[in-house]
Protein backbone atom coordinates (compact mmCIF):
# COMPACT_ATOMS: atom_id res chain seq x y z
CA UNK A 1 0.00 0.00 0.00
CA UNK A 2 1.49 3.27 -1.02
CA UNK A 3 0.73 6.39 -0.36
CA UNK A 4 -0.39 9.26 -2.67
CA UNK A 5 1.68 12.44 -2.35
CA UNK A 6 0.17 14.05 -6.02
CA UNK A 7 -2.31 16.35 -5.90
CA UNK A 8 -5.66 15.72 -7.52
CA UNK A 9 -8.92 17.93 -8.41
CA UNK A 10 -10.84 18.89 -5.51
CA UNK A 11 -14.22 18.33 -4.52
CA UNK A 12 -15.69 21.25 -3.94
CA UNK A 13 -18.60 22.43 -1.63
CA UNK A 14 -20.71 24.99 -2.93
CA UNK A 15 -20.05 28.17 -1.59
CA UNK A 16 -18.06 31.25 -2.62
CA UNK A 17 -15.95 32.12 -5.08
CA UNK A 18 -12.39 31.73 -4.58
CA UNK A 19 -12.03 28.59 -2.18
CA UNK A 20 -10.18 26.27 -2.68
CA UNK A 21 -8.62 22.54 -1.73
CA UNK A 22 -5.67 20.58 -2.63
CA UNK A 23 -4.76 17.07 -1.66
CA UNK A 24 -1.34 16.83 0.17
CA UNK A 25 -1.39 12.46 0.47
CA UNK A 26 -4.37 9.66 0.68
CA UNK A 27 -4.49 6.33 1.32
CA UNK A 28 -6.91 3.31 1.15
CA UNK A 29 -6.82 0.79 3.97
CA UNK A 30 -9.89 -2.10 3.83
CA UNK A 31 -13.30 0.11 3.00
CA UNK A 32 -11.80 3.24 4.29
CA UNK A 33 -10.00 6.44 2.58
CA UNK A 34 -7.66 8.44 4.49
CA UNK A 35 -6.90 12.27 2.62
CA UNK A 36 -5.61 14.67 3.73
CA UNK A 37 -6.11 18.17 2.06
CA UNK A 38 -5.28 21.64 2.59
CA UNK A 39 -8.58 23.92 1.66
CA UNK A 40 -8.17 27.46 1.79
CA UNK A 41 -11.72 29.88 2.32
CA UNK A 42 -11.02 33.86 1.21
CA UNK A 43 -12.53 36.66 3.61
CA UNK A 44 -16.07 36.64 3.63
CA UNK A 45 -17.14 33.56 1.27
CA UNK A 46 -18.10 30.46 2.96
CA UNK A 47 -17.91 26.82 2.27
CA UNK A 48 -22.07 26.22 1.84
CA UNK A 49 -24.21 23.74 3.84
CA UNK A 50 -23.46 20.30 3.68
CA UNK A 51 -22.67 17.12 5.52
CA UNK A 52 -19.66 14.32 5.38
CA UNK A 53 -20.11 10.53 4.97
CA UNK A 54 -16.97 9.97 7.06
CA UNK A 55 -15.32 12.14 9.92
CA UNK A 56 -13.53 14.94 9.41
CA UNK A 57 -10.42 16.40 11.83
CA UNK A 58 -9.51 19.98 11.17
CA UNK A 59 -6.16 22.37 11.93
CA UNK A 60 -6.61 25.80 11.54
CA UNK A 61 -3.14 26.76 10.18
CA UNK A 62 -4.31 30.57 9.40
CA UNK A 63 -7.26 32.93 10.07
CA UNK A 64 -10.44 31.93 11.85
CA UNK A 65 -13.12 29.85 11.12
CA UNK A 66 -16.91 30.81 11.91
CA UNK A 67 -18.89 26.75 12.05
CA UNK A 68 -22.89 26.98 12.64
CA UNK A 69 -25.12 24.15 12.63
CA UNK A 70 -28.23 23.45 10.33
CA UNK A 71 -30.26 24.95 13.25
CA UNK A 72 -28.33 28.53 12.49
CA UNK A 73 -26.61 27.75 15.63
CA UNK A 74 -23.61 29.22 16.42
CA UNK A 75 -21.38 26.13 17.23
CA UNK A 76 -17.63 27.51 17.83
CA UNK A 77 -15.28 29.42 16.78
CA UNK A 78 -12.01 27.92 16.11
CA UNK A 79 -8.88 30.33 15.57
CA UNK A 80 -5.20 29.52 14.43
CA UNK A 81 -3.97 26.52 16.20
CA UNK A 82 -7.46 25.40 17.03
CA UNK A 83 -8.57 21.77 16.26
CA UNK A 84 -12.28 20.72 15.30
CA UNK A 85 -13.95 17.34 14.32
CA UNK A 86 -17.02 17.01 12.22
CA UNK A 87 -19.25 14.13 12.48
CA UNK A 88 -20.32 12.27 9.82
CA UNK A 89 -23.88 11.87 8.38
CA UNK A 90 -26.94 14.16 6.69
CA UNK A 91 -27.94 14.93 10.79
CA UNK A 92 -24.94 16.86 11.05
CA UNK A 93 -25.25 19.64 8.03
CA UNK A 94 -22.92 22.44 9.08
CA UNK A 95 -21.32 25.72 7.28
CA UNK A 96 -18.48 27.24 7.92
CA UNK A 97 -17.16 31.02 7.38
CA UNK A 98 -14.57 33.81 7.48
CA UNK A 99 -15.59 36.60 8.67
CA UNK A 100 -12.24 37.76 8.71
CA UNK A 101 -9.70 39.86 6.59
CA UNK A 102 -7.21 37.50 5.68
CA UNK A 103 -7.14 33.91 4.04
CA UNK A 104 -8.55 30.80 6.64
CA UNK A 105 -5.96 27.77 5.99
CA UNK A 106 -7.58 24.48 7.28
CA UNK A 107 -5.65 21.08 7.26
CA UNK A 108 -8.18 18.76 6.69
CA UNK A 109 -7.91 14.54 7.31
CA UNK A 110 -10.99 13.04 5.68
CA UNK A 111 -12.33 9.43 7.11
CA UNK A 112 -14.26 8.60 4.40
CA UNK A 113 -16.21 5.27 3.16
CA UNK A 114 -14.15 4.26 0.23
CA UNK A 115 -14.71 6.31 -3.04
CA UNK A 116 -17.20 8.67 -1.21
CA UNK A 117 -17.19 12.72 -2.03
CA UNK A 118 -15.53 14.54 0.12
CA UNK A 119 -18.88 16.17 0.90
CA UNK A 120 -22.17 16.37 0.37
CA UNK A 121 -24.33 19.46 -0.60
CA UNK A 122 -27.19 20.02 1.69
CA UNK A 123 -30.35 23.14 1.28
CA UNK A 124 -29.80 26.28 3.15
CA UNK A 125 -31.73 25.98 6.33
CA UNK A 126 -33.11 29.53 5.08
CA UNK A 127 -31.37 31.68 7.95
CA UNK A 128 -29.11 34.76 7.57
CA UNK A 129 -25.75 33.88 9.13
CA UNK A 130 -24.40 37.01 10.56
Amino acid sequence: MGLSLAPTTAQATPGGPGGSGRVLAQRTVGDTDYILREITIPPGQATGWHYHDGTLYAFVKQGTLSHFDASCTFDGVYEKGSFLKEPSGADHVHIGENPGATDIVLEVLHVLPHGAPFSQEAPSPGCELP
